[in-house]
């Protein structure tokens, strides 16, 4: 077993959705690492305290014989760092932080890339309403998220044309939230 056994476990249907966003649930997660490598452990390292009480959660798991670490800010339901956590979220970001580490190791992995579901078998169509639904909802983070969406959209020559048809649009919504964030 190994990084493309994991990576090709369709997680479509196991996907939650909130605020925009997609997630694994946790438990899911360790069970199809634990199915694929039953030796797997993972270790959660001390959160780290940051100026204003934010705090930043890790930790390494280890499949296959490789040690992954992933660190995460413990953030409220806007993704935004949430100053002296309470331990029901700082419990809630370790596990989120855990299924990040369990997707470096290639389960749910294209979630974080931008995707919602694998490339195959899916038709060219499909593949421009998801690319045009990510880039969608990143450009309503503001420009850096929209251009890091772009780069990490799965399928060049259909995420350009998407490009070519909704450029516009795309960046006045970016633009629009920027300004909403810098203005408060």
């Amino acid at each position: 077993m190994d990084f493309k056994t994991l990576a090709s476990i369709d997680v479509s249907k196991h996907i939650e959705k909130k605020a925009g966003l997609s997630y694994l649930s946790w438990a899911w997660a360790v069970d199809q690492l634990l199915r694929q490598d039953p030796q797997a452990n993972w270790e959660f390292h001390e959160p780290m305290t940051f100026p204003g009480g934010t705090m930043m959660v890790s930790v390494t798991v280890t499949a296959f014989g490789k040690p992954v670490n992933m660190h995460l800010p413990v953030m409220d339901h806007r993704n935004k760092a949430i100053p002296e956590p309470d331990a029901f979220a700082i419990n809630k970001a370790m596990m989120r932080c855990l299924v990040k580490a369990i997707a470096c190791h290639g389960l749910g992995l294209y979630i974080y890339a931008g995707e919602d579901l694998p490339q195959d078998g899916r038709s060219d169509d499909e593949i421009y309403d998801e690319i045009l639904d990510v880039l969608t909802r990143a450009s309503m983070q503001g420009k850096a998220v929209l251009r890091q969406a772009y780069v990490n959209a799965p399928n060049h020559q259909i995420r350009d044309k998407v490009w070519a048809d909704k450029k516009d649009e795309l960046l006045a919504v970016a633009e629009q939230s920027d300004e909403e964030r810098e203005n408060g």
